[in-house]
């Protein structure tokens, strides 16, 4: 069931559903990608980058990179086009982390793995021993 909320772009009031965004701005949205997907389909711009759509089209360089990150303008079409690592915010083409974000990403989860591994390892050594402790003192 859909619920009133307000418009996270224009705070406008409208009814939340599947859109996450009111109509006016739905449609704003559809004029913004023809205006940049005529621009890149035009021979002479097919490698322009965002910041060359910015400048020459007006849209917001935001929009132009949540257009490529949602697959509707393609990297492999267009190879100026890219969007931010959610890590570093570098360019990247796919994916959600650059390929130095995602190599450091492995690293420490083979740390996480390794420091694991250990602990087991001493947890089970431990198991087979058994201290006992005495206290001696005056109790007075």
């Amino acid at each position: 069931m859909a619920e009133l909320a307000n418009c996270p772009r224009c705070n406008a009031l409208f009814m939340k559903g599947p859109v996450k965004v009111c109509r006016d701005c739905v449609k704003q949205e559809e004029e913004d990608f023809q205006t940049v997907y005529s621009f890149v389909r035009q021979k002479k711009n097919r490698t322009a980058t965002v910041s060359d759509i910015v400048r020459e089209t007006g849209v917001e360089e935001y929009k132009i990179r949540e257009f490529v990150k949602a697959k509707r303008l393609h990297p492999a079409k267009f190879p100026g086009l890219a969007y931010s690592c959610k890590k570093c915010g570098a360019d990247i083409k796919e994916g959600q982390l650059c390929e130095g974000c995602t190599g450091q990403l492995q690293a420490d989860m083979q740390k996480q793995e390794e420091i694991k591994a250990i602990a087991e390892k001493n947890k089970k050594e431990d198991a087979g021993q058994v201290t006992y402790y005495s206290v001696k003192g005056n109790n007075r």
